[in-house]
């Protein structure tokens, strides 16, 4: 039985040799890493991902990685493969198979097929010379030093280096795709994200409820009172049609008052920002988040909404994605 402080030095140990195996391939990510992305890029197919045992468990992750990230693909695994399953493979399609040893049978076994498919396949284990890395269009090599399993069996850090591989692997496709959060969420529905950032901004403000305004004959001592009011420390000016003149946040006002001593009593008009930053009613609330995060020559965290001919419909604060 481990005590308090051998429970935790275990833990440490097996993080630190775990780190120290992705660390280890950071060095061999080389032109094989690259001819992998390409040919993952310019497959007419899908990208079919097999493995077994515990690295079969690190396929079905990568799979779902590619497909939440844009690219289609499914899990074969290689035992159902053998018995018919290899029919789901056509020559469109591009290979990944995980292996640690590239001898297992299960997965040697299907080769010979997958070459007369004519099916490209990217291997990706820990034994450059072995069976799998010698069959495969290319090899990304998976190779450690050391199993966190204090025998040397059990596969932990090898099964680690795969999933950071096949990670590596995802993103860099997701990248080079120019996938974006907006297409993160379209394939995301169901999530929190998805039910979020694929809302028009005119859903997110009726559902907030954040019209925080101004008539523009107020005077900056009523606008502090709107900003209190709203949370968002803002405030929209607008004149009697409820067209949209400016914005001034709590920012304006702090820098403001070492100008004017009496900026209580000033009208607004005479600080606001005119002709702010806005967003479209219609819009994503996917696009207003980049518009906020992208703005210079800072982020902002306030969005004004408005229609087709400037109304004023409300506030967007960046923390409304979190409601």
């Amino acid at each position: 039985m481990l005590n308090k402080n051998e429970i935790i030095q275990t833990a440490k140990q097996v993080l630190h040799t775990e780190a120290k195996g992705i660390k280890s391939i950071i060095s061999t990510i080389n032109e094989n890493f690259v001819k992998a992305v390409e040919l993952i890029l310019t497959t007419k197919g899908r990208v079919i991902v097999t493995g077994i045992g515990k690295p079969g468990y690190i396929a079905h992750k990568l799979s779902a990685t590619l497909m939440s990230t844009g690219t289609p693909s499914f899990y074969l695994h290689p035992a159902e493969a053998i018995h018919g399953d290899l029919g789901s493979i056509t020559k469109d399609d591009i290979i990944i198979a995980i292996s640690n040893s590239g001898e297992t049978s299960e997965i040697v076994n299907i080769l010979p097929t997958i070459k007369l498919i004519g099916a490209p396949l990217i291997s990706i284990c820990g034994n450059a010379s072995s069976t799998l890395a010698q069959f495969a269009s290319c090899h990304l090599n998976a190779q450690v030093q050391q199993e966190a399993c204090p025998h040397n069996l059990a596969p932990t850090t090898s099964t680690t280096v795969q999933l950071a591989l096949g990670d590596a692997l995802a993103i860099t496709i997701m990248q080079a795709k120019g996938f974006t959060d907006k297409d993160f969420a379209f394939y995301h529905p169901g999530g929190n994200l998805g039910k979020i950032r694929l809302k028009t901004v005119k859903n997110l403000v009726k559902m907030q409820n954040r019209k925080a305004f101004i008539t523009s004959e107020k005077n900056i001592y009523n606008a502090i009172f709107v900003m209190t009011d709203s949370g968002i420390g803002a405030v929209g000016v607008i004149d009697k049609n409820n067209i949209l003149l400016g914005i001034i946040t709590d920012g304006d006002i702090r820098r403001q008052l070492k100008v004017y001593p009496d900026l209580l009593n000033k009208n607004v008009k005479e600080i606001m920002i005119t002709n702010p930053t806005t967003i479209n009613e219609n819009q994503y609330v996917s696009e207003a988040i980049l518009v906020m995060e992208h703005h210079k020559p800072r982020p902002i965290t306030v969005l004004p909404v408005i229609d087709d001919k400037n109304h004023f419909l409300g506030m967007m604060h960046i923390t409304d994605i979190h409601h």
